[in-house]
């Protein structure tokens, strides 16, 4: 497991960030890196169920940690979830890489907002991960700073 970190700077105030963080208007344009028609479920609770879903509705099952709306999020992902909703927590592969965490900071940067992404994979989804946190990043980016 190795950990990747980005950081961009955006002119725009955090909340206006975190509102194109997370919103269902923009969450899928940032995310199209990592998957087209990428989408979150979440009921935004610590300890509650966060969905990261792609078009046909697969993906990660994961739980926030820790929710500091707009400084700070971390999401820990305890494994997969399949089109039918069946979740996958306790098999061999899912737990190999279980409890990582995916961790999004906002800080007040000269007026501006530097937002810091960090996220823990496997060594086989580095190119991956990489190519969807800096094309996605400077979505949001353009995203905050247009509207």
């Amino acid at each position: 497991m190795e950990t990747l970190s980005y950081e961009k700077i955006i002119d725009a105030p955090k909340q206006k960030v975190w509102d194109v963080l997370w919103s269902a208007e923009t969450y899928g344009e940032w995310t199209k890196f990592f998957s087209p028609g990428s989408r979150i479920k979440s009921d935004w609770k610590v300890d509650g169920k966060t969905y990261f879903l792609n078009a046909e509705g697969e993906g990660m099952v994961s739980t926030i940690d820790s929710l500091d709306e707009p400084n700070q999020i971390i999401f820990k992902h305890l494994g997969m979830v399949d089109k039918n909703g069946v979740e996958d927590t306790e098999s061999m592969e899912i737990k190999q890489w279980s409890g990582c965490f995916e961790k999004y900071i906002l800080i007040d940067f000269a007026g501006k907002t530097k937002l810091h992404a960090e996220v823990q994979t496997e060594k086989e989804w580095h190119d991956h991960i990489n190519t969807g946190f800096i094309k996605g990043l400077e979505v949001v980016k353009n995203l905050a700073e247009r509207k």
